[in-house]
């Protein structure tokens, strides 16, 4: 193996395999070589009549298919947090006969999905009825560094804690901070979610004893977070036992996926659903593909009066598609929304006039270059209202990844960095040797998600970058002298 190796500029794209590039670790150095958003503004004008959902969370496992598509049709819950849909989401409300849909936040919806203004891209705005939204998250917490398996391994609990809050709570922190936002404003919120962490309700004083694993009390503290902020776990809700409904959603023998609610809303029921016969299980389905349950959970909530806004459809989608623009701006007339590449609203692309104090508008991308691009609400006074972004992707274009250099020292860290990006959730890089490194057959050795730890609670982008290093799972670090392949591999492999 040579002491020097060549940058691979070309990328190339298939399944599960977005681009690649060839770097060269040396065992010595002196190698010559060739050439945040805001809170929604407050609306204490709550609806007049509550309105009961029906939410389902559902990890369907490597994107799912005919039979977990199966199981979301039957059950007809009127939103679904789903988990690892991948690019299969389009696809999967089609088949399971969903009007409403959104890539980045994971969700099916009898109900317009709206991201509004001040949201950031964490959470919608579900239209339940005419004027009146109740917002939902819908998050994925990293898999890596499985807590009930360090206790059973001798891990204190503290040290357990310390880990939990540096992979998953901390992920939480945007979405968290924008929960009690909205909460403070008195606006119901519903959560679902994967945590990959157990629930401090069901390691409780209690739970200590009754099944192996819980040795004391453990303050889970996503758990902790949601609970102080005054969510409520349906679930434990429906069954408080723990000892006598553990309510497994996982083939770990936990409870890790969840449907909470805060705010003016009344839990009313909350089911387990799985394979027929199974613990707890009390909606089975046959066959049962997943290796997690889902939770089917029933609420009476009293949704709030829309606030001053301007909403779209999807912060990210592809050129040609129709991005549809929802606005309303109580007290007003004769508004417009004005179309314009990121950070230049004088430039206007295209301006629609909004001659209501709400609507909503479709507006076709076909012919448009990819980019940033902002809606602004402009109201009949003249001054701006409200301004949303979104991001329009070409579907079409190569992926560019690129290393912040060719040869590196052992031990050096390994920045990557990529522009058109798919935008999955849970894209990730993968190091691997050179020579070895296909994807479909080949072993990576060390690799990290492109969102990192927060991939699954915050919106995916097209661009962006991460080191590859000691922080990075897999093993070895630090990598042997050698050539290596970096790859950026979609959420699905």
């Amino acid at each position: 193996m040579g002491a020097r190796g060549e940058l691979e500029k070309a990328a190339h794209l298939r399944r599960g395999l977005a681009a690649a590039l060839v770097l060269c670790l040396l065992a010595f150095a002196g190698c010559d070589l060739d050439g945040d958003g805001e809170p929604l503004p407050d609306s204490s004008l709550l609806g007049r009549e509550q309105v009961e959902l029906d939410v389902l969370v559902y990890n369907v496992e490597y994107g799912g298919g005919p039979a977990t598509d199966a199981v979301i049709r039957r059950l007809d819950a009127d939103v679904v947090g789903v988990l690892e849909s991948y690019e299969r989401l389009p696809e999967m409300a089609e088949r399971t006969g969903y009007r409403y849909w959104n890539t980045s936040l994971q969700l099916l919806s009898k109900y317009p999905i709206l991201e509004p203004s001040g949201g950031d891209g964490l959470y919608a705005l579900l239209e339940v009825e005419p004027g009146y939204v109740v917002p939902f998250f819908n998050v994925h917490l990293d898999y890596v560094e499985w807590g009930p398996r360090a206790l059973a391994g001798g891990a204190s609990v503290d040290s357990v804690i310390a880990t939990e809050n540096e992979v998953r709570t901390a992920a939480l922190e945007r979405p968290l901070a924008a929960m009690a936002g909205l909460l403070d404003a008195g606006n119901p919120v519903l959560l679902t979610g994967d945590f990959n962490q157990p629930s401090s309700l069901d390691y409780g004083a209690d739970t200590v004893g009754t099944r192996e694993g819980i040795d004391e009390p453990v303050p889970w503290p996503v758990s902790e977070e949601l609970l102080d902020l005054g969510f409520r776990d349906s679930y434990r809700e429906a069954h408080p036992d723990p000892v006598a409904d553990p309510g497994f959603t996982h083939t770990s023998d936990e409870r890790i996926d969840y449907v909470y609610a805060a705010g003016p809303s009344t839990t009313l029921d909350s089911r387990l659903v799985g394979e027929p016969g199974g613990e707890d299980v009390e909606i089975g389905a046959s066959p049962w593909t997943s290796d997690h349950r889902a939770v089917l959970s029933s609420f009476e909530v009293t949704p709030v009066a829309m606030p001053t806004l301007i909403a779209v459809d999807a912060r990210l989608a592809d050129v040609g598609d129709e991005v549809t623009v929802t606005w309303n701006d109580p007290g007003q007339g004769g508004s417009e929304i004005v179309i314009a590449p990121a950070g230049d609203a004088a430039a206007p692309l295209e301006t629609l006039e909004a001659p209501g104090p709400s609507g909503t508008a479709g507006l076709d991308t076909t012919g448009w270059g990819a980019g940033s691009y902002e809606a602004v609400l402009i109201g009949g006074d003249g001054d701006e209202a409200a301004r949303v972004p979104f991001h329009l992707r070409d579907p079409g274009a190569e992926l560019a990844l690129r290393t912040d250099g060719r040869v590196y020292e052992r031990g050096e860290p390994v920045e990557v960095s990529w522009a058109g990006a798919p935008a999955n959730r849970w894209d990730w890089l993968g190091v691997f040797r050179a020579g070895a490194s296909d994807p479909e057959s080949d072993d990576y050795l060390i690799w990290g998600y492109t969102g990192g730890h927060a991939a699954g609670t915050l919106p995916p982008a097209t661009e962006g970058s991460a080191v590859l290093g000691p922080g990075s799972q897999g093993a070895p670090w630090p990598l042997p002298p050698g050539d290596y392949v970096v790859h950026y591999l979609l959420a699905d492999q």
